[in-house]
């Protein structure tokens, strides 16, 4: 968690790409495939020759009330897949998708080549933040995928939850990035510009920002610590930790960055600088995985025992 806090903080676009290929990618290939296709992949991904998409989102990019509607046929001893995906993330680079599902009435997971004959790309989207980022949709049209490219089936609801708990580790780790990339930008500020003849670090209104920003960063660290070392300790418990984890540290990213904005005052305002492009990227964090708003009604159902 503390390297891909400092790789978020250099460069949130390249930390996502990154993750989302190997940690994303590698770990559902994983799941279900440690010989054939699924090795070869995972040794090219390991040496760095490939580069791996997961494509979940559909109309809505949470698959927590909207069913999956990518399905698949079998077909002898292959698979027919059809449907679209939304935000893809490394979709124009991408040398294999996993692409999931259903089959059976189950989850599943398609491996699909690139160039794979009823796969289309659509045009690379434009979004708010991350703005190096690849990211495109996924049209599938019959998609032929042999046997030996499909994970599962899973149960659906388990199934679901692991990918969630997956990508909100990333997601949360992102968050640390950005806050702390806003803070010592604003911070340093603070020291080297001065008004009044003092730097402005000096003034009381601007060492309360400061404070507030250091004290929600570091909060989130030990929220986003602990929920990463309960993944391994108590599974669990690990996954409401994760959630009250992502709904603090995405939204405190948010907070963070708008108050290293004001600090810098005219300056913060213009496009290019740290805390603006992470005021831009904080957002994703909110919607993406298992969404803020979920997550609250998750961990209250959680706090009065409904799970």
């Amino acid at each position: 968690m503390a390297a891909m806090e400092q790789l978020s903080g250099i460069s949130p676009s390249l930390f996502l790409a990154v993750e989302m290929s190997t940690r994303m990618f590698g770990r559902v290939v994983a799941l279900g495939q440690k010989a054939g296709k699924g090795a070869d992949i995972l040794s090219a991904l390991a040496a760095g020759k490939t580069v791996g998409a997961v494509a979940l989102s559909e109309e809505s990019i949470n698959v927590e009330n909207d069913p999956l509607a990518t399905m698949a046929t079998r077909e002898g001893d292959a698979v027919r897949v059809s449907g679209t995906k939304s935000l893809v993330i490394n979709g124009p680079l991408a040398d294999w998708f996993a692409v999931v599902g259903m089959l059976d009435e189950k989850a599943a997971v398609f491996l699909i080549e690139k160039d794979a004959p009823g796969l289309t790309l659509t045009e690379r989207q434009r979004t708010m933040g991350y703005d190096g980022l690849a990211i495109s949709g996924l049209d599938l049209d019959g998609c032929k995928v042999p046997a030996d490219q499909v994970l599962g089936p899973f149960d659906v609801a388990p199934f679901l939850e692991q990918l969630k708990l997956w990508e909100n580790q990333i997601l949360i780790a992102s968050s640390l990035g950005l806050m702390q990339a806003s803070y010592i930008t604003a911070r340093d500020y603070a020291k080297q510009h001065r008004s009044g003849g003092k730097p402005i670090i000096a003034y009381q209104e601007v060492g309360f920002k400061l404070s507030e920003m250091l004290t929600l960063y570091q909060t989130a660290q030990l929220y986003a610590y602990r929920s990463a070392w309960m993944v391994d300790d108590n599974p669990k418990e690990a996954g409401l930790l994760t959630l009250c984890a992502k709904v603090f540290c995405t939204e405190s990213a948010e907070v963070v960055a708008g108050k290293s904005l004001q600090v810098q005052s005219k300056d913060g305002y213009l496009a290019g600088g740290k805390a603006e492009r992470s005021y831009r990227c904080a957002k994703y964090g909110q919607i993406a995985g298992v969404s803020t708003e979920i997550a609250r009604v998750k961990i209250g159902d959680a706090a009065l025992g409904r799970l």
